[in-house]
């Protein structure tokens, strides 16, 4: 819920910033109606650059890459008695 709080804080303070721009007269009026969309755009760059951010430093997992590999044999055993044959289904 503090989430919420901080963001619809920031969505009042941006829109309190536009407005008075929009009002007064020191940028001008053509350049404070884009205001908005230069907005949503470096939001977007920050996005993009936080989930470039954090795959760069995704944390590698060598002992749980293992544990992976050993329910994979188990779920191929478990298949094999049922009768499924997943040896074609994998490779093709």
């Amino acid at each position: 819920m503090k989430h919420i709080f901080k963001i619809a804080a920031i969505l009042i303070a941006i829109s309190a910033i536009w407005i008075a721009l929009l009002e007064t007269s020191t940028v001008p009026r053509s350049y404070t109606w884009l205001l908005p969309i230069y907005l949503v755009v470096a939001l977007g760059c920050y996005g993009l650059f936080m989930v470039g951010f954090g795959l760069m430093l995704f944390p590698s997992c060598p002992q749980e890459a293992v544990l992976l590999q050993q329910d994979i044999v188990e779920a191929k055993e478990f298949l094999a008695k049922k009768g499924v044959d997943v040896g074609s289904i994998l490779s093709g």
